[in-house]
């Protein structure tokens, strides 16, 4: 029996709204979940219910907060299976995969739980006596997040988690294909204590909560914006955040390459093109683009790449399989539009191309050799199960081929040549880089992000994303009871500048 799924602003549910079905895609004739699209006043008004809330919040020592935060880890971890099941179900990423995502929630709350006893300030000498300076790290405000459906439950946690810790108060707009997923999160978070009002769920489409956030934004009920999704539409964010002075988290697509040197272990090297581009349907942000590989093993290379491709296994997301269905119709529509940039000079392999038989909203993995830097499939971000080769016979021309599409998230390099390798990440425009590893796999506390195309440089995870929910405070304290002026009234001591031994 399909969930029945409300927004929740300040503790109550929101009674009405559009219903929209989010559907297995795996069956799509099975409804996960019945949800209610707020609109923009609704979305608008659950930004001044956590101004509202977010003030008491931040008066709760940071220690406690992060014991909340650990609070939510144990509750996620207690509830693993249940939420990757429902994970599964409702986007179909392989349980195996969904089981890995509620892990990193985990790991991502015992990284801050710690966090809330070292929101660490500095203590800073004076240059004039009896004058003390300090930096405090203070609460943003308000934070309003809106999360893509392809993590619908890790990626919202690099946000949420830290928000929470240092003291904000959330609004989250999950994707709504992922609404039951999304609500199940939702409940957890809750469990752990939070007082109404400081986290808040509200689902909407696109366009409601745009006017929504451009509404909030408008009142000062938000003063930090996270988003992740496509490009296109981080670029609207960006520029309606701008309109307001503020600097949005933007965690946004890729065309991610992967580069292949002449002495790269081609084994280990078709592994991780597997796993990268096509591990959850290729419809990850750091899914591997274009595998740029080196004339010399170029087709030893795409011999095995194709071979481990045509051995993998499509179909049910419960089974042990590569990848199961896309995440939504709309993504389906939108994967074979990419299908058609295909071109007579390309070479396609390992099979058959399009939709699979049946239901469900398989499709066949394709990849597709002779990409040439002019063509569609090499610049723009693929999201779905095709993966690009083309070939190089310089270092200085891979990263140049590297860095041609403009986006900047992730990275790889096979090779045993240190030289290589430092060359490569100095190079390489991505805001992360792999050395025979793939381009996906982010590990909690290290820094995510990208430049470019893929973000506005802005990072998530580890200590580094403090600086997106903080702000920085200098205080100065002159306790000489008399006033002393900064450059003025400082004390010379005259050196001999004139002296030689």
């Amino acid at each position: 029996m399909a969930l029945q799924i409300v927004s929740v602003v300040a503790g109550e549910e929101l009674p009405s709204g559009t219903p929209y079905e989010s559907v297995n895609p795996a069956r799509p004739a099975q409804t996960v979940a019945t949800v209610l699209l707020a609109g923009a006043d609704d979305f608008a008004g659950a930004c001044r219910a956590a101004s509202a809330a977010q003030r008491e919040w931040a008066r709760v020592p940071a220690p406690v907060r992060g014991r909340v935060i650990a609070s939510i880890g144990r509750l996620v971890e207690a509830n693993t299976e249940a939420l990757a099941r429902l994970v599964t179900e409702e986007i179909g990423k392989p349980y195996a995969e969904a089981l890995g995502e509620v892990r990193e929630i985990v790991d991502t709350c015992d990284f801050f739980l710690g966090e809330g006893r070292r929101l660490y300030g500095q203590t800073v000498p004076s240059e004039m006596p009896d004058k003390s300076l300090f930096t405090f790290r203070v609460p943003v405000g308000v934070a309003a997040v809106v999360t893509a459906g392809n993590f619908p439950v890790a990626v919202p946690s690099w946000y949420l988690v830290p928000a929470l810790l240092c003291g904000n108060a959330v609004v989250w707009k999950p994707a709504e294909y992922a609404a039951a997923s999304a609500h199940a999160l939702y409940r957890l978070f809750a469990a752990a204590g939070l007082p109404d009002g400081v986290l808040n769920l509200v689902f909407a489409d696109g366009d409601q909560t745009y006017a929504g956030l451009d509404r909030a934004l408008g009142e000062g009920t938000v003063q930090k914006v996270g988003f992740t999704g496509s490009s296109a539409v981080g670029r609207a964010v960006g520029e309606l955040c701008g309109r307001h002075l503020q600097s949005p988290c933007l965690e946004l697509g890729g065309k991610n390459p992967m580069v292949v040197m002449p002495d790269a272990d081609l084994d280990l090297a078709a592994e991780g093109a597997l796993f990268s581009g096509f591990g959850t349907a290729g419809q990850r942000c750091t899914s591997l683009g274009t595998v740029i590989v080196h004339e010399d093993v170029h087709d030893e290379f795409l011999r095995r790449f194709t071979e481990a491709v045509r051995d993998a296994k499509v179909g049910d997301p419960n089974g042990d399989v590569l990848y199961g269905p896309l995440l939504d119709h709309k993504f389906a529509e939108r994967y074979e539009e990419y299908l058609g940039w295909i071109q007579p000079h390309h070479t396609v392999l390992p099979g058959p191309v399009g939709r699979m038989d049946g239901d469900g909203l398989y499709y066949h993995p394709v990849v597709v050799d002779g990409v040439r830097p002019g063509d569609r499939l090499f610049l723009e971000e693929t999201f779905g199960p095709i993966v690009g080769v083309t070939t190089f016979s310089t270092l200085d021309e891979a990263i140049d081929l590297a860095n041609r599409p403009g986006y900047g998230l992730s990275s790889s390099i096979y090779t045993t040549d240190p030289k290589a390798v430092f060359r490569f990440r100095e190079g390489v425009s991505a805001g992360m880089v792999s050395v025979n590893n793939s381009t996906s796999g982010a590990e909690a506390h290290l820094p995510f992000g990208g430049n470019g195309k893929s973000g506005n440089g802005s990072r998530q995870s580890g200590m580094w994303v403090l600086d997106q929910f903080t702000r920085w405070q200098a205080m100065n304290w002159d306790y000489s009871g008399r006033l002393q002026k900064a450059q003025m009234d400082v004390t010379e001591i005259t050196p001999d500048l004139g002296f030689r031994l």
